[in-house]
């Protein structure tokens, strides 16, 4: 049961917002109205994080559609973990963050991302910023 974090409904939001605009300005495109849904349970609830077991279907519907368009990997192709460092000093996962990442759901994948992002240690935030980019 992993959870999806609210920073991550508000991207998927403003994606839809920005994918399909309101045509008067007051009505949210389907997938938008969808994540505002489960977004605003969240606020009401003060919640940070809501479990992908409790999100409707045509919502997980439109998240991953949004997390489709984000980058898979946070990796920038230096990774120290198999130098046997147990942070990578590349892209900030941990060893067996690296060695499972494939077996991650979108919301593990996210909720990683998350983390590293927050940090910030990484190098792909400081040294080879640009070099993560064109990732």
């Amino acid at each position: 049961m992993a959870g999806i974090h609210i920073t991550d409904i508000e991207a998927a939001i403003n994606y839809w917002r920005q994918k399909k605009p309101s045509p008067d300005g007051v009505l949210l495109a389907p997938e938008a109205r969808a994540l505002a849904d489960v977004y605003a349970l969240m606020i009401y609830r003060h919640a940070s994080e809501v479990d992908t077991d409790d999100f409707p279907s045509h919502a997980m519907a439109a998240w991953l559609a949004w997390y489709d368009t984000t980058p898979d990997t946070p990796c920038i192709a230096i990774c120290s973990t198999s130098q046997g460092d147990d942070m990578c000093k590349g892209c900030g996962r941990t060893f067996a963050e690296v060695q499972h990442w494939p077996a991650f759901d979108p919301a593990e994948k996210r909720s990683v991302w998350r983390r590293i992002t927050l940090e910030a240690s990484a190098w792909r935030f400081n040294r080879y910023a640009e070099r993560a980019r064109e990732k």
